[in-house]
């Protein structure tokens, strides 16, 4: 790669363009479109900034800063999602800024804090308040502005503060916070040397004078899965306090002389589940009905109105959707208006596709958002792999891969609409047009269409197919309209209700 390599990136703020930084000629070659460097930008202030674009045209009107560090080992954003957020930007009419904001989890976004710390001058004449600060600094290495703030009770600490910066006594740095730490779990196994029977023997014979410890051995080749493999057990440290009524410092002194081997094991903070699962329930004949002539429109059509009214089996539809597309190979993105919704659907999808469904809502933690993030980025099999996202709209920013099916369920919810803040999308629109990105189909679902999308199936933009009759034959509950403010005036109301809705 030839030198003077320049990236143009996008800084998680609100700023009307993207800024040019030169690429240093230790990372020339391993800076892609997609990764995350940190750069500064202003006086002090460090950021996790997206790369945009890779150029060798240096700018005129400024002298570029280089870049200070390279953050990924390969790209987290994909070219896709950087044409989504492109759209997103143009057509909401907010920054790609604010587009990255929102479309990446928290832990991933990384941005700096103020930290304090000692310099090494000595014999600086201080005050009594500033001698209380340079104390809190001795005892921790780092703090923020904020720590000492809420540590000292006298008046003015950022006058102190300032005061030891102008004595030299101090010094303020940027640094960047990474807030996502993978999971980590435990794991013991019996040392290689003893893995023979005969060594085994000689270890617990040498062991008489410590009981607790031969205890547990026999404790940890008791628990092992299989009996003719016991020797070469590996159990998990927390089954091990749970099971084994023996103090942690037994297991800490057998692990330092050697005898017991501890490892660390990355592990999802997914909940995950190990059931049997189950073939999708057989569709009757009007929900076959309607299954293949929404196969059939979408070799024509690329968004189709799935109007069922309510209990016709709209989901059983959805779930024999999703099951011929991940047979293709595909992912899919199933969209809900709200968190509320995902729990009653979730067991079902659960039932079965297993844990190839993953759940992204605001409820999750920074942590748990960064695993289904990368559990749909993922390509190594060895990796948690999402095929299926059940979502609200979010989902849609995901680093979706291979993306072949969305299904936007209750699509008139105003829910799908973001307000505040910036960008102010609407998930059900978005979902049509990253749909078109990935040349993915989309499924609109509802009982009570929007009157945007009945217009749009009824003149022919979308495919159309009706689910006109409720599930094993239920009929539709009879609506009866009662003129309440009528009888508020007759006094036959009572607190709320009606003396209808009481008689009947």
């Amino acid at each position: 790669m030839p030198e003077n390599w320049f990236v143009d990136v996008i800084l998680p703020l609100a700023l009307p363009k993207t800024y040019t930084y030169s690429i240093p000629t230790n990372l020339v070659g391993e800076v892609n479109v997609g990764m995350r460097v940190i750069v500064s930008f202003g006086k002090k202030k460090l950021y996790a900034a997206l790369v945009y674009r890779l150029h060798q045209q240096a700018p005129e009107k400024y002298q570029t800063k280089d870049i200070l560090q390279l953050i990924d080992e390969a790209p987290i954003v994909l070219p896709t999602q950087l044409k989504f957020w492109e759209w997103i930007a143009d057509y909401y009419m907010c920054t790609l800024g604010e587009v990255m904001k929102a479309a990446l989890p928290s832990a991933l976004k990384m941005e700096s804090d103020t930290y304090i710390g000692r310099t090494e001058l000595e014999d600086i004449d201080l005050t009594d308040n500033e001698q209380i600060i340079l104390h809190l600094l001795d005892s921790k290495k780092k703090l923020t502005i904020q720590d000492i703030v809420a540590k000292v009770d006298f008046k003015n600490p950022m006058g102190v503060i300032k005061s030891l910066l102008n004595k030299q006594a101090i010094s303020i740095n940027e640094e960047i916070e990474n807030d996502y730490q993978p999971k980590v779990e435990y794991f013991i196994s019996l040392s290689q040397e003893y893995r023979t029977n005969d060594a085994l023997n000689t270890l617990l014979e040498g062991m008489k004078r410590a009981p607790a410890q031969q205890k547990l051995i026999i404790a940890l080749l008791s628990l092992a899965d299989n009996p003719k493999e016991m020797l070469n057990f590996r159990i998990s440290k927390k089954l091990i306090q749970e099971r084994v009524d023996v103090s942690t410092g037994v297991l800490t002194a057998l692990i330092q002389k050697g005898v017991l081997v501890q490892e660390e094991q990355t592990v999802s903070r997914l909940s995950t589940s190990n059931d049997d699962t189950f073939r999708p329930a057989t569709l009757n004949e009007t929900q076959k009905e309607a299954f293949l002539k929404i196969q059939e429109m979408f070799q024509t059509q690329n968004v189709a109105l799935l109007h069922g009214v309510t209990s016709s089996g709209k989901t059983e539809v959805y779930i024999h959707l999703i099951q011929d597309a991940i047979n293709k190979g595909q992912q899919v993105l199933y969209l809900l208006p709200e968190i509320a919704l995902t729990a009653q659907i979730i067991n079902r999808l659960r039932k079965i596709f297993g844990n190839r469904v993953g759940v992204y809502h605001s409820k999750f933690n920074d942590s748990q958002r960064v695993e289904v993030y990368n559990g749909v980025l993922a390509t190594d099999a060895n990796l948690t792999n999402f095929d299926i996202i059940l979502g609200v709209r979010s989902s849609t920013f995901l680093p979706y891969r291979n993306l072949g099916l969305i299904i936007v369920d209750e699509e008139h919810e105003n829910t799908y609409k973001q307000y505040n803040p910036a960008p102010r999308y609407n998930a059900r629109d978005a979902a049509i047009v990253l749909a078109s990105i990935h040349n993915a189909k989309v499924l609109l679902g509802t009982a009570t269409p929007s009157i945007e999308t009945y217009f749009n199936a009824r003149t022919g933009k979308y495919g159309l197919v009706e689910l006109s009759k409720r599930y094993l034959g239920m009929e539709l509950p009879e609506i009866r309209v009662v003129d309440v403010r009528d009888a508020r005036k007759r006094k036959q109301m009572k607190s709320h209700f009606s003396d209808v809705l009481l008689r009947e």
